[in-house]
């Protein structure tokens, strides 16, 4: 089978490479994962599976009862199969009332799915239940709504390796205070292949049954700014003692070369290294910076 390949990169210098598992190696290994630090990426190639439809919705639950969901699926999810991705989040209705949902995707046969969602269904009534049949793309763009242009946003975002009760008390007690329905706070399963690939293989290095844990605080009016920017702190804050001293990159803002690092972990020694090869003068550093100075 062949191998998916970055194929052309414009470097700092000017030149124009190519990198794959055969050619510029180290370069191939850094671009995936290591952001806009090693050049700008002109065309790429990649395999493709096709998919003709997934079994997909979400699953909603009034907040009350959130610990009781959040235990089970937990649970749930660390036996599932890679074939079935999951997400849960806490927010608020449109009307002021938190909720939980749980978001899925099974991607194989429908009868095989029905049967594999069967408990996660039944464990509890929800609220509205709008798992069915549907095309991939249709799931990719159901929350594009809520994310209108011209909302203010502030996130923050760590992993969260162990969804433990006393983590589930803290987000029990600050759902309720959120001040932006539009807001929310999403538990993206990490799991199949994506978290059994070694740490070194790619620049990413988070390989791990867990959580990508995000406080998405979106709001529309500037003067309410101060007090959902300090609600988001006060919740990150709260839950240090559960995170990883870790962090998914995509998800950073301008929060500081420390956070960068962590965001790279163990691979960070290396992403240097590989940014005074190709970048030693730092022309890519409007990103989260790898900063060729350090080690």
């Amino acid at each position: 089978m062949r191998q998916p390949a970055l194929r052309r990169v414009v470097t700092a210098d000017g030149q124009l490479l190519r990198a794959s598992p055969q050619q510029n190696t180290d370069l191939f290994w850094g671009i995936r994962g290591g952001g806009g630090n090693f050049g700008v990426v002109t065309s790429f190639e990649y395999q493709l599976h096709p998919v003709d439809g997934v079994l997909a919705g979400a699953l909603s639950y009034p907040l009350s009862t959130a610990p009781q969901i959040l235990r089970f699926y937990d649970a749930y999810v660390k036996a599932a199969p890679d074939e079935l991705s999951t997400a849960i989040s806490l927010a608020l209705t449109a009307t002021g009332e938190p909720t939980v949902s749980i978001v899925v995707c099974y991607c194989g046969p429908t009868d095989e799915g029905e049967r594999l969602l069967h408990p996660l269904r039944t464990f509890r009534s929800p609220e509205d239940d709008s798992i069915q049949p549907r095309p991939y793309t249709a799931l990719q763009s159901a929350r594009d709504q809520g994310f209108p242009s011209g909302r203010l946003h502030y996130w923050k975002s760590g992993w969260l390796r162990h969804l433990s009760d006393s983590a589930i008390e803290t987000l029990m007690q600050f759902i309720p205070q959120m001040p932006s329905s539009a807001s929310g706070v999403g538990l993206q399963q990490m799991h199949g292949v994506a978290s059994r690939i070694a740490p070194s293989a790619t620049a990413f290095p988070h390989r791990a049954e867990q959580y990508d844990f995000l406080i998405l605080s979106q709001w529309s009016d500037a003067t309410d700014s101060d007090r959902n920017i300090e609600w988001t702190n006060a919740l990150f804050q709260a839950m240090q003692p559960h995170l990883e001293k870790s962090v998914y990159v995509n998800n950073l803002g301008d929060e500081g070369p420390g956070r960068v690092k962590a965001a790279y972990g163990q691979n960070y020694p290396r992403l240097a290294a590989l940014k005074r090869t190709y970048d030693p003068d730092d022309l890519f550093r409007a990103n989260q910076n790898i900063d060729p100075s350090q080690t």
